[in-house]
């Protein structure tokens, strides 16, 4: 899977960190999601998808998209 959270914080310009502090997570758990190492639970995919008051899928995307 990958995600736009990276574009989506710059755009706030908000750090990692308060990103982090927004949802309670580790700045590393940012850092990991960010670079598609690590694919968030789905509670806190959709916590990430309110933090950005966006929907979940313009956030993140298989990475084999089927049609």
């Amino acid at each position: 899977m990958h995600n736009v959270v990276a574009e989506r914080r710059k755009a706030l310009e908000w750090s990692q960190q308060r990103l982090a502090d927004e949802l309670g997570v580790s700045r590393q758990t940012i850092i990991s999601i960010e670079r598609g190492k690590f694919d968030p639970s789905l509670p806190l995919a959709f916590r990430i998808a309110s933090v950005f008051a966006t929907p979940l899928e313009d956030l993140f995307f298989p990475d084999d998209p089927r049609p």
